[in-house]
């Protein structure tokens, strides 16, 4: 029976590894057909959606809370831009690597003080520790550039990969989807890791925990080391979107991730639906296309983009799909996908049994 069930685990990844690679292959058709701005925009969403992955795997699975991801995305990127400052010849694979590793460390630092903090005290330690980011950017000056940050070579396109494109605008056409793709690429990567970590021991561990602490300790799981690992393995996705977030925008100073922005990242996670792999690609999608949005809300009220109302109208927006979301969809945008088969299946039985009569 053990080469069985090890037969269904590899059939079970293998089958997670195919899905993942016919939807990346899916978005990277999509992006030949969009143009550049909107290319940078889905770009910018795949780093996010990285991010959402692991803070779903922390708050959905684990049940610890954080608001420190924009200091974990922090940390990555600077050691993504200090690195690719001193080494731009260096694969992009081992910046990536690098900016995993600094990122869960520093969720494993924080993650040790803080195993038997919950509820708003842990989420008061890992918002101080995002606070804390931007300041000691701005003071190691000779490291991180100071308020100024750092500059990194733009993401250079294969002459292979130019030569597909022609017109006036090859050039400009050809790196925003290439960026765009390399951002897609990765976040699949991300992808089909966590969905292995959802189905694994481990997953299958943080899910006891975060239901009933004293029967997980029960069966022999340790709590402490269970809990650290949830943060670290957040903390390193957190890491590698912040990290792909700098190489794309080829910049990282202290203002690229706000406090605000953990805010986001947890809104962005509550709409599409906590503890799950799609609602993070939600999330990501929301992210990418939120300016549009804006932008129409903004046109369709007559509201200033420059004033006051206008310059806050994402937060305002966020904000109000989130009631929304709380009220009438308490699992996120994914969590609507059961009723509605649900109904679906209600339907047909309905349609036999009239056949039937």
């Amino acid at each position: 029976m053990t080469w069985l069930r090890s037969l269904r685990s590899q059939e079970t990844t293998l089958a997670r590894l195919i899905g993942v690679l016919l939807l990346t292959a899916l978005v990277l058709i999509i992006t030949i057909f969009l143009p550049p701005v909107a290319d940078s925009q889905l770009a910018g969403g795949a780093a996010i959606t990285v991010v959402i992955l692991g803070l779903s795997w922390l708050i959905g699975w684990s049940g610890q809370i954080s608001l420190g991801n924009s200091g974990f995305m922090a940390v990555g990127a600077y050691a993504a831009g200090i690195w690719a400052q001193h080494h731009s010849t260096t694969p992009l694979i081992f910046t990536f690597v690098l900016a995993i590793v600094m990122g869960g460390l520093s969720g494993l630092i924080l993650a040790i003080p803080s195993t038997r903090l919950r509820g708003p005290y842990l989420a008061g330690m890992t918002l101080a520790f995002s606070a804390a980011i931007s300041p000691i950017a701005q003071n190691f000056t000779s490291v991180t550039g100071g308020e100024g940050g750092l500059f990194l070579n733009e993401l250079s396109t294969p002459p292979w990969f130019l030569h597909l494109f022609s017109g006036e605008n090859a050039a400009i056409n050809a790196n925003a989807q290439w960026s765009a793709d390399i951002a897609i690429v990765v976040a699949g990567v991300a992808f089909f890791f966590m969905a292995n970590l959802f189905h694994s021991r481990l997953g299958r561990a943080m899910r006891l925990v975060r239901d009933n602490d004293v029967a997980a300790e029960l069966m022999g799981i340790r709590l402490p080391l269970t809990r650290s690992l949830a943060f670290m393995i957040a903390a390193a996705f957190a890491g590698l979107g912040g990290a792909l977030y700098t190489i794309l925008n080829a910049t990282v100073n202290p203002s690229t991730f706000p406090l605000t922005l953990s805010i986001t990242l947890l809104t962005l996670m509550v709409l599409g639906g906590i503890g799950t792999l799609s609602g993070a690609v939600i999330g990501g999608i929301i992210y990418s296309f939120s300016a549009n949005l804006v932008d129409h809300i903004n046109a369709l009220t007559g509201v200033n983009p420059a004033s006051n109302l206008g310059a806050n109208m994402q937060g305002i927006i966020f904000g109000t799909l989130l009631i929304l979301t709380m009220l009438f969809a308490p699992s996120g945008i994914a969590g609507l996908w059961g009723p509605i088969r649900r109904l679906g299946q209600s339907r047909r039985r309905l349609a036999t049994a009239e056949n039937v009569k």
